[in-house]
């Protein structure tokens, strides 16, 4: 129960992305572009863990866990390739084509970080929060990308909230089977570390970063980046993992 609560919170947070919306109007791109270098950070900080916590256990089977995990994003990300483009306003309008594909996409998105969730919390409570916290503040920024799309279309901040929440439902979803799995094969454990560590490092150099880059100089992406690495690891001594 605990592990879906944590992950249901790490959905919510998304819909944080959409607050702003309540008091301005204008968003810079250099903000979206600093919130995803901080987010990128913060993922490489909670991979780095994941892949240490692995390691203490089993170093080859984190290692195979890690190759598993990029090659199921690059290949789900393969298959999505040209149907990425899929406009949030036609969730809006109701084409219910498009809004299963959107789903999808955002599922497919959102895999990696249940899974990060869940078997974070097969190890220790502490790991599994700390966890928690990473993939809650990495979808902040993934909200405001939807929201800033959502609302100049018309929709308003309280709905693109929902929308934002919506869109990261899987994790929950898959963050009880992911620790059910671990809990009862704990031989795996190292494995599923390293699958959900390989998964986060592809999207933070194939999606965050790159993204990060469109929109700000890349000294201070690489600023925001270390700083941000550096809050989370004081946040890991601070927990005592």
């Amino acid at each position: 129960m605990q592990v879906f609560l944590y992950a249901l919170l790490t959905a919510v947070a998304t819909g944080l992305g959409a607050v702003p919306f309540f008091f301005i109007k204008d968003i810079s791109p250099a903000l979206l572009g600093r919130s995803n270098a901080v987010a990128s950070g913060l993922m490489l900080a909670a991979s780095y863990s994941l892949i240490m916590e692995g390691y203490n256990i089993d170093e080859w089977m984190t290692l195979g866990g890690m190759l598993a995990g990029v090659v199921l994003v690059v290949l789900a990300n393969s298959w999505m390739e040209g149907r990425a483009d899929v406009e949030v306003e036609d969730l809006i309008s109701g084409k219910r084509k498009q809004m299963l594909l959107f789903l999808g996409i955002m599922t497919v998105h959102s895999f990696a970080e249940g899974v990060s969730v869940g078997v974070s919390f097969s190890s220790t409570m502490e790991f599994g929060v700390f966890i928690a916290i990473a993939i809650a503040v990495h979808n902040i920024p993934e909200g405001l990308a939807i929201s800033l799309v959502m609302v100049p279309q018309g929709v308003s901040p309280l709905k693109a909230v929902w929308w934002s929440i919506f869109s990261s439902l899987p994790q929950p979803l898959m963050a009880v089977p992911a620790f059910l799995f671990v809990e009862v094969f704990k031989e795996y454990l190292p494995f599923g570390l390293g699958f959900a560590a390989g998964a986060m490092i592809w999207m933070v150099f194939a999606d965050l970063i790159p993204e990060a880059l469109e929109k700000c100089e890349p000294k201070k992406v690489g600023l925001w980046v270390t700083l941000a690495i550096l809050a989370m690891s004081a946040f890991q001594i601070l927990i005592g993992h």
